[in-house]
């Protein structure tokens, strides 16, 4: 062989591996160890969850949920960073993990026999139960015990583990539950749990976690009732990781009693994000002299510079913070126009900037005028408003689903009453969220819509009683 074929060769060889490895270190994982110190070498760590709102979901263009937001406590004390891969059900990431194109199951996977041979239960363990949803309003009759519910109606999803269990607790109480089944196609648990609110329907049944996480929603809720045994679920890693088992389980030890722990807790289950249905919005009185706040003189000047209606702005503040400089939401939103942080980096706010006044104000004016021109293809300005509206509220992304489904569907993707507005809602259906047009998956659409309206509708008022300053 002379020298130029062996040069050749070697080059072809060097070729070949390099290609094996820059793809995406999907050979090495699949054909040897890849555990908790190759992880560590590759600084990424693959997550696999699923489109719910106690598991990952997308708020403000910003990725939440409590179990996204514990694995990323996970990664952030180890360096790494979460890639998130949403499944479609629980079966698929078992299947998913099981085929390595994962590295762990951050979701409640319920423990059984039948996994412990090929997966390993660690890290974020909760025990839970199915609880009664019921109103707790003043006249309300509260039930503490299931033998209360004989000769009562609850409503449950047909087919599903709620209706398995209601009607397992109506035989062990010798019958007398009139149970009420609802289509699935239509309809999920967190619209039951609504209704309860509502005074639509008198009870329905959930997972104390999801039913903790809707009281911080609904208010007038109680879900202190327990009508099944206790479960156990757990984040799930595959049998030949023990490194990565053993690094969850002793993060989760030494955190679950810390600071960090107990707020991501508090965030999802805990703090108030409550809004009522009826009645007008509510607003602050405006004064004899023409002034909705100690702020008007920012929102008149930012607002001129801007091109935007300053009771606009005033009636978005008053929205999101209630004229409060130093208030958060419980989705991090900040300072008199609730501002996400990493929003108002873009736009030159940041850290302590976001609780002076005026430059919240600038940063928030400014960012719904790049919301208006992303929307200026809408030719009636009134349409344009309302979507700036929904996408500074719930996010641009689920808007522009919204807008694809509209489309798909034959509705008019530039009208939000109707059309817009009844897809972002459908959202919260997997049928919907999952649909090929959808980029952001699972959006609970309540807060958004109310948003709208009531912003909108605290404008006119303000239109009503102030005039727009003289140039």
């Amino acid at each position: 062989m002379n020298s130029s074929n062996y040069m050749n060769r070697v080059l072809l060889l060097s070729l070949l591996l390099a290609i094996l490895c820059l793809s995406c270190g999907k050979w090495s994982r699949r054909a040897g160890v890849y555990d908790f110190p190759q992880i560590l070498q590759a600084d990424t760590l693959r997550v696999l969850t699923l489109n719910t709102s106690t598991s990952y979901f997308i708020y403000r263009d910003q990725p939440m949920g409590y179990h996204y937001d514990m694995i990323r406590d996970f990664c952030s004390h180890h360096g790494l960073v979460p890639e998130i891969i949403v499944a479609g059900n629980t079966g698929a990431m078992l299947q998913m993990l099981q085929d390595k194109e994962a590295d762990l199951i951050a979701y409640g996977v319920p423990v059984t026999n039948a996994l412990k041979d090929s997966m390993r239960y660690c890290g974020l363990q909760q025990i839970s139960h199915q609880v009664l949803v019921q109103r707790a309003g003043r006249g309300d009759t509260l039930l503490t015990d299931v033998t209360g519910l004989i000769g009562r109606q609850v409503t449950v999803i047909d087919q599903s583990k709620y209706l398995d269990r209601i009607n397992n607790l109506n035989n062990e109480l010798g019958g007398g539950i009139l149970i009420d089944r609802i289509d699935s196609d239509t309809i999920v648990v967190e619209d039951l749990i609504r209704m309860v609110s509502r005074g639509e329907i008198a009870y329905t049944v959930a997972d104390d976690d999801l039913a903790m996480l809707n009281h911080t929603y609904f208010g007038n809720l109680n879900v202190d009732l327990p009508v099944s045994f206790d479960q156990r679920s757990s984040w799930v890693v595959r049998k030949d990781t023990p490194v990565l088992a053993d690094s969850l389980d002793s993060w989760i030890e030494n955190r679950s009693s810390g600071p960090a722990f107990l707020r991501i807790v508090k965030r999802y289950f805990e703090e108030t994000k409550g809004y009522s249905y009826v009645g007008r919005p509510s607003f602050r009185e405006i004064s004899g002299h023409g002034i909705i706040s100690p702020f008007d003189s920012y929102f008149k000047r930012y607002g001129e510079e801007t091109g935007i209606d300053w009771r606009l702005l005033a009636s978005v503040s008053y929205q999101e913070s209630n004229f409060e400089t130093e208030g958060q939401s419980w989705a991090g939103a900040i300072g008199l126009m609730g501002l996400m942080s990493a929003t108002a980096a873009s736009l030159g706010a940041e850290g302590e900037q976001l609780l002076d006044p005026e430059k919240n104000i600038r940063a928030g004016t400014e960012y719904l005028k790049s919301l208006l021109h992303i929307f200026r293809f809408i030719d009636n300005p009134d349409e344009r408003t309302k979507m700036a509206l929904a996408a500074y509220n719930g996010g641009i992304g689920h808007v522009f689903d919204a807008m694809a489904l509209t489309e798909k569907y034959g509705g008019d993707k530039e009208v939000w009453e109707g059309n817009v507005e009844r897809y972002l809602q459908l959202k919260r259906l997997e049928q919907y969220y999952s649909d090929p047009v959808c980029k952001n998956g699972y959006f609970r659409a309540d807060e958004t819509i109310k948003y709208v309206r009531d912003v909108i509708d605290r404008w006119e008022i303000y239109k009503k009683s102030l005039s727009l300053p003289s140039v």
